[in-house]
């Protein structure tokens, strides 16, 4: 997961796949209050990303990543952060956490994760 560009990485709490996918969107409609990835309610409808947040991101100029679960386990680098996870790449040989798994589960809309997220960046980058 090294890379050489300033790069966002998100890390959903969820496997990869699309029986995983099937899956998840199905709990996000019967029990949203009890899906366990806070990134992926806050940034996907039932099955698609949702248009504000992509607008966002095209609008950072920076090259993002996704990763699930077990794609993020698999690397040799990343510990053993609480998912999910916001981070910063290539500025350092360890990607940054930019926003924890804890400040994700308590934020309370999109909009309110686009606001914490420009205001990291902006420290971040300044």
């Amino acid at each position: 997961m090294i890379t050489t560009t300033t790069t966002l990485i998100f890390v959903y709490n969820a496997k990869s796949g699309l029986i995983s996918a099937f899956g998840d969107m199905v709990h996000k409609i019967v029990s949203p209050a009890t899906y366990p990835c806070s990134l992926c309610a806050l940034t996907y409808g039932a099955v698609s990303m949702r248009g504000e947040w992509r607008r966002f991101l095209d609008g950072t100029g920076l090259p993002t990543r996704f990763l699930y679960r077990d794609e993020f386990r698999r690397q040799p680098v990343v510990g053993d952060l609480a998912l999910p996870v916001i981070l910063l790449g290539g500025r350092a040989p360890v990607p940054e956490v930019l926003v924890s798994a804890a400040e994700l589960d308590a934020l309370p809309d999109l909009p309110a994760l686009i606001a914490l997220v420009e205001a990291r960046l902006a420290a971040a980058m300044g």
